[in-house]
C-alpha cells in the first residue's frame, strides 16, 4: 500500500512538471484548438518554482458566470507557489478559489489596471488571452509593461485578430500602425536604438526596457530588463 502511494505521488508530481498534460487535464485551448503549450514551457520551465504573481487577462467562457477558469487552473498546477490573478469584463468571481483571485473590469481601462496591479502587489508575468481587439491590447501593453518587475515577461495570445477587421486588424494595409502585430513590430527597432545614427533620436521607454522579443504564430513573448549594452561603433562615423 505504502509502495501504491508513493507511485500515485511521483506521477502527481511527475505531471505537474508537464504543462500538456496539465493544459489535456484542465481542457485549456491553449492546446489542441492552439499551440502554444509548448512555446509557454520553453519560456516558463525555469521559472516554475519561484514566488510569483502572474497576471491572465481573460477567463473564457464569456457571459456564464460559472465557465472559464481552465488556464488559471493550469498555471496554478505549474506554478505551486506562485499566486494567479485574472480579469474579466463578467463577473467570474464563482471560480476563485486558493491562490487564484479574479476581478472584473476591462483591459483596455488603464486607470483600472494600474488598480488592480496595486491591489497585488507586484507583477512578474502578464498573460494577455483578452478581448483581443487590437485597440485593447496595445492599450493593456502600455499600460501594464511598465509595472512590470525587472526581468518579468508579458505575453500576448491570438495576434491572429492584427488580421481581422472586425477586431480592428487590417489584411490590406499590413503597415496600418493600429494593430497589435505592427505595434509590436515597432518595439523591435528599439532593441538596437543606441545603434541608430541620429542624434536626435527620442529613447522611449520601451527601447530602454525590453531586452527581447519572441515571435510565433499567433504568440508573441516580451522580456523586460535594462536594454543599456552600449553601442560597439562611433556614430560619427556613419553619417
Amino acid at each position: 500500500m505504502r509502495r501504491l502511494k508513493t507511485i500515485r505521488k511521483n506521477r502527481r508530481i511527475s505531471r505537474s512538471h508537464d504543462l500538456t498534460a496539465l493544459a489535456r487535464i484542465h481542457q485549456t485551448d491553449k492546446w489542441e484548438s492552439h499551440w502554444y503549450i509548448p512555446h509557454y514551457e520553453k519560456h516558463f520551465w525555469n521559472l516554475r518554482r519561484k514566488k510569483l504573481c502572474i497576471l491572465e487577462i481573460g477567463v473564457g467562457g464569456y457571459e456564464d458566470s460559472n465557465a472559464g477558469g481552465a488556464s488559471l487552473r493550469m498555471w496554478k498546477d505549474y506554478f505551486p507557489k506562485s499566486l494567479i490573478y485574472s480579469l474579466d469584463i463578467y463577473d467570474k468571481k464563482k471560480l476563485q478559489e486558493s491562490r487564484i483571485k479574479i476581478f472584473r473590469g476591462s483591459q483596455n481601462d488603464p486607470d483600472f489596471l494600474r488598480r488592480l496591479v496595486k491591489k497585488m502587489g507586484r507583477l512578474d508575468i502578464v498573460i494577455d488571452d483578452g478581448s483581443h481587439m487590437n485597440e485593447h491590447v496595445i492599450t493593456a501593453f502600455r499600460t501594464l509593461f511598465p509595472l512590470l518587475t525587472d526581468g518579468g515577461i508579458y505575453v500576448i495570445e491570438d495576434t491572429q485578430t492584427s488580421y481581422w477587421p472586425k477586431f480592428g486588424g487590417d489584411s490590406y494595409d499590413l503597415g496600418n500602425p493600429s494593430t497589435t502585430m505592427n505595434f509590436l513590430k515597432s518595439l523591435t527597432d528599439g532593441l538596437n536604438y543606441q545603434e541608430i545614427a541620429r542624434k536626435d533620436y527620442p529613447q522611449s521607454y520601451f527601447d530602454q526596457n525590453i531586452v527581447s522579443l519572441h515571435f510565433y504564430h499567433n504568440l508573441v513573448f516580451i522580456y523586460k530588463g535594462r536594454n543599456d549594452e552600449g553601442s560597439n561603433f562611433v556614430h560619427e562615423h556613419f553619417y
